[in-house]
């Protein structure tokens, strides 16, 4: 908190006095750094200087050594990008309802390192169990995994129908998938318009059935926080239409994950 403190005063220092070498504010000249430097530098700034800028949405926001990317969309301030927390990796064997399990799409190794190396981490970010994403760490402070609700909101923000928003199962709506989708990745007949910003991609996701990665390049899927019964809402767009779809899958599959702001 020392050092902290230090080189903040330092920098009003040399901002207030033009000085070339700063060892510490000495503000009231006494030879000594300490707590009557900060009573004269809370006289001069008063209690109106920022310490922190103030966050706002379409900037970027720093959290786990990374900064996303964000975007308004109506009311809602959401991650433009997947979640990339990835404090430890399983391979796609390892199954659990209860623990927090995270994969990377087709690394099946544990070596964390390793697996932030991959291009599918670079452009996709991490595939989740729900327990994972239920984590406190996963966000950043003031955000959090949306509800079933709140993706509703933003989907009849994007123009579907309250009834439609509220269905379950497959065409719901009438372009907002193509409007969530990005313009790459997709392919050329998958691609959307991404006029919502938050450049929905195609990351597939993580079963336990037969094959475990499934529909990269042609499906994403997003865990939202609401239960249903044991099982858990989410949300999934195709290549193949602009139509979003919205049911639940079981709490142990790998999907993708966003955060949107308190």
């Amino acid at each position: 908190m020392r050092y902290l403190l230090t080189s903040l005063l330092c920098v009003f220092k040399l901002g207030l006095a033009a000085q070339d070498d700063c060892q510490g504010p000495d503000f009231n000249n006494d030879g000594a750094i300490g707590a009557a430097d900060i009573i004269v530098f809370l006289t001069y700034y008063g209690v109106e200087w920022p310490l922190i800028p103030e966050f706002s949405c379409g900037e970027t926001i720093a959290h786990q050594e990374y900064a996303y990317q964000t975007v308004q969309v109506g009311d809602q301030c959401w991650f433009a990008e997947n979640c990339r927390y990835l404090p430890e990796v399983f391979i796609p064997t390892d199954e659990s309802t209860t623990e927090p399990y995270y994969y990377v799409f087709n690394y099946e190794g544990t070596d964390v390192e390793a697996a932030v190396a991959t291009s599918n981490y670079e452009t996709y970010g991490v595939l989740y169990n729900w327990t994972a994403v239920m984590t406190s760490e996963i966000c950043p402070s003031g955000w959090h995994i949306p509800s079933d609700e709140e993706l509703q909101t933003l989907e009849i923000f994007l123009g579907m129908s309250e009834s439609d928003a509220a269905y379950a199962g497959c065409c719901r709506g009438t372009d907002q998938g193509y409007q969530m989708k990005s313009t790459t990745v997709w392919g050329s007949i998958g691609a959307g318009s991404n006029t919502s910003g938050l450049t929905c991609l195609p990351g597939g996701f993580l079963n336990f059935v037969s094959w475990p990665w499934n529909q990269l390049l042609t499906s994403g899927y997003w865990w939202t926080s609401s239960e249903n019964n044991s099982d858990v809402w989410y949300r999934s767009l195709s290549y193949s239409s602009g139509w979003v779809y919205r049911s639940s899958l079981p709490k142990s599959l790998g999907l993708s994950a966003r955060c949107i702001q308190d």
